[in-house]
């Protein structure tokens, strides 16, 4: 059992404000995560234009603030490994090779998206990637993925599976079933809980009783570890080791991923309920501008190296909006095709 229960300490907080942790990956894999925070930071943007234009279908559900958790865990995966991202986990499916303009046609419902039109925003899957397809109903995905860790076992293969969850979430039937199931079998399970302060509007103080969503761990009795989910290295490196013990026959890990998102619900939600000052104690906490400044200062990349990869990825998403926006939307005879019910 991890001994890393408890809140972080205040001090420690404040030292990550600036200091991140401290990391086995080579400089080069340190600009491939700035790469990816910066691109799933720079998709959403283009997708919160393209909602106010009218171009997307439904609604929009960010992840703007947390993209160290969800860059940071997936980078920690082997490729043969299984993700099961939840809706919010954009950054977890660029690493995993997922393309803009996959994403967009998505939310646009074009018939070129990856469901044809049929489903909306990232409700998609590619097991050729290892991802399986994210869930909304809140707490659903971790059955599943027990069961694919479990698939894997049987199969005698030495793949891991890892998903998410919100802070909410952790208070349902489906995530309790999942994570004893997992904790029985000692599967190779990595759960990673995303404490937002909120579920939807709801402050989590108000929706369960536990100080950290990591204590829960101790009624599996599985492994569990509280990190700084706006720290992008620290996720990696938990990951990682999470990832390690269940490839090793450890069984299951909680994680609990403390950040905050910096809008509300979705794209149509204000955030009213939000204080003002949480806003502006965690701007001052942003993963990238923090990753940004780590880079530097240890010399691993300099200003011209980083401004170069946000003008690329500005570049690139020129063409990727172009591409969905000039995609047709899918001839109504096609509704029913590759519908099984």
């Amino acid at each position: 059992m991890s001994k890393n229960f408890g809140p972080l300490h205040p001090k420690a907080q404040e030292e990550s404000a600036d200091r991140l942790a401290a990391t086995s990956l080579g400089p080069e894999d340190q600009k491939r995560l700035y790469h990816f925070m910066t691109l799933t930071r720079r998709v959403e943007a283009r997708l919160s234009n393209l909602y106010r234009q009218g171009k997307v279908v439904g609604g929009l559900y960010s992840g703007h603030g947390q993209e160290a958790t969800s860059v940071g865990s997936a980078y920690a995966l082997g490729p043969d490994d299984f993700m099961g991202p939840i809706i919010r986990n954009l950054g977890s499916m660029l690493v995993r090779g997922v393309q803009p303009r996959e994403v967009m046609t998505q939310y646009m419902a074009r018939g070129t998206s990856p469901t044809g039109g049929k489903d909306g925003n990232t409700h998609f899957g590619d097991l050729e990637r290892g991802l399986v397809a994210p869930i909304s109903m809140l707490g659903a995905l971790i059955p599943v993925m027990a069961g694919v860790a479990l698939a894997g076992r049987m199969e005698g293969k030495d793949w891991v599976a890892l998903t998410y969850i919100g802070d909410g979430g952790t208070s349902t039937g489906d995530f309790h079933e999942g994570m004893n199931f997992a904790a029985v079998e000692n599967l190779p399970l990595v759960v990673i809980a995303e404490n937002n302060g909120y579920a939807y509007s709801t402050p989590t103080r108000k929706q369960m009783r536990c100080r950290d969503i990591v204590s829960k761990a101790v009624g599996y009795g599985i492994a569990g570890e509280i990190v700084d989910g706006n720290d992008v290295l620290a996720v990696y490196e938990a990951t990682r080791r999470a990832v390690e013990r269940g490839r090793q026959g450890g069984g299951p890990t909680l994680i609990e991923s403390k950040t905050f998102r910096m809008k509300g619900h979705a794209e149509h939600d204000d955030a009213g309920y939000v204080p003002e000052e949480l806003f502006e104690e965690w701007a001052a906490k942003d993963p990238i501008a923090r990753f940004e400044k780590h880079l530097l200062s240890t010399e691993l990349a300099s200003q011209e190296e980083l401004d170069g990869i946000a003008a690329e990825i500005e570049k690139s998403l020129d063409a990727e909006v172009d591409f969905a926006l000039e995609s047709p939307f899918p001839p109504a005879e096609r509704a029913l095709e590759g519908v099984f019910a």
